[in-house]
């Protein structure tokens, strides 16, 4: 690779390696090597990659799997892997999308930081960590990246609607819902950014389909800070009563249901027997 090249590496969404601007296909153990630096802040020690990436092997494999990555990857990318003693890294030149993701998302859960135009675009956000991948290594940090996005997105829906563009908090509180639907705090910032705009009925609507999801999934009711802000009536007991009540009513339905189906069945088959009797085909 030419000093002065262009490096981007993506990790989010799928892995894509370019070198200015260009696709470049580099072996299995390479992408590797590089995704895992790519999520990772500062160097890593050779031993600790190592172990990371063939945790099924000897740590003597494992060191020369890594040996024959780094050579393999040097030789397509040249300085971009950075090897200084027994600590590895992506030198900075290489342009991570997720590196962009999560200074995003840091900057705008910050609470002292008004709103930059910069991290106003929540697509930034949107996509998950080497989807396809199956690797443990990476479940911790897709879990660590879902959590930091969810609160990126609140930040960014409560931000907007303080500075009244209640339409794109509007938006941005619907895929902060759509990335966890059960999260009550996604869930009441999309009601507040409906209220904002006036909009009641949406914000009731909402409500009444997160209220009918929590009992689905949890069987629980939502918190009463939640229903004080759609204007829902409270159950004094609290909510652990309400669900009470809501399940007893539930079984109750239940239990009444078959009598009504049984005796909607039977009095058509008595209606048609004396219909029958009354014809004139039956007199004779």
């Amino acid at each position: 690779m030419a000093n002065g090249s262009t490096v981007q590496l993506c990790v989010m969404r799928c892995f894509e390696l370019q070198v200015d601007r260009v696709g470049v296909t580099v072996p299995a153990n390479v992408e590797r090597v590089l995704a895992f630096l790519a999520v990772q802040e500062r160097p890593q020690p050779r031993r600790h990659v190592a172990t990371h990436l063939w945790m099924d092997a000897t740590e003597e494999r494992a060191s020369a799997n890594l040996r024959n990555a780094l050579w393999r990857g040097r030789r397509v990318l040249g300085g971009c892997l950075v090897i200084d003693g027994s600590y590895l890294a992506l030198s900075p030149d290489v342009d991570v999308d997720l590196r962009h993701l999560t200074s995003q998302a840091r900057s705008l859960i910050r609470p002292d930081t008004e709103l930059d135009e910069c991290d106003t675009d929540p697509t930034v956000m949107l996509g998950d960590l080497l989807p396809d991948w199956d690797e443990e290594w990476i479940e911790g940090e897709r879990e660590r990246l879902r959590q930091l996005r969810v609160h990126a997105l609140e930040a960014l829906c409560d931000k907007l609607r303080c500075a009244g563009r209640n339409g794109e908090a509007v938006d941005v509180g619907l895929m902060a819902v759509s990335a966890e639907p059960l999260r009550e705090s996604a869930q009441r910032l999309l009601v507040s950014a409906h209220l904002a705009e006036g909009n009641v009925s949406e914000a009731r609507r909402q409500y009444d389909r997160y209220r009918e999801l929590l009992w689905d999934e949890l069987g629980i009711q939502p918190s009463d800070e939640l229903r004080v802000l759609v204007g829902s009536p409270l159950d004094p007991a609290g909510s652990s009563t309400a669900a009470r009540i809501t399940a007893s009513q539930h079984s109750a339905s239940r239990s009444t249901a078959s009598p009504i189906t049984e005796t909607t069945r039977t009095v058509p088959r008595r209606r048609r027997v004396r219909q029958s009797s009354s014809s004139p085909r039956s007199s004779t």
